[in-house]
């Protein structure tokens, strides 16, 4: 019997991505990291900034992302969000750029806290790919 599932995300320009050999998807999502398996119980959720592993038959693949909505049912996940880059194909320089920006907002003193823990969370996660 199969342990794989259909992924698909999404972001405004196209379809990102489309697999049916998943075995497992980490998502970071606001409740903390969480590890989607086939017949996984239907879930919606958002997505807070961090690194989103898919496990396939082709091996192991990391992406960045920033906001979203994940949806699991009937053995689907979903992803839908504004933006996804490949760790693989990710420009060094654009994440020094996005860290840069990202710290200045933290500077800011009109902050809520579900915004400055989101600032946070895509600062630490920015760091930890710019050290890789």
């Amino acid at each position: 019997m199969s342990e794989e599932f259909k992924l698909e995300i999404v972001n405004p320009e196209k379809s990102f991505l489309s697999k049916e050999d998943v075995a497992e998807v980490l998502v970071p999502a606001y409740e903390g990291d969480m590890g989607i398996l086939k017949d996984h119980i239907s879930i919606i959720s958002f997505l807070k900034p961090g690194i989103l592993k898919v496990f396939s038959k082709s091996g192991e693949d990391k992406y960045y992302v920033e906001d979203g909505i994940i949806e699991f049912k009937d053995n689907t996940l979903s992803i839908l969000t504004s933006s996804i880059f490949s760790l693989d194909k990710i420009d060094k320089s654009y994440i020094s750029k996005s860290l840069i920006e990202t710290e200045k907002l933290l500077n800011k003193e009109d902050l809520d806290d579900q915004s400055r823990f989101l600032i946070t969370q895509k600062i630490d996660v920015l760091k930890n790919i710019s050290s890789n």
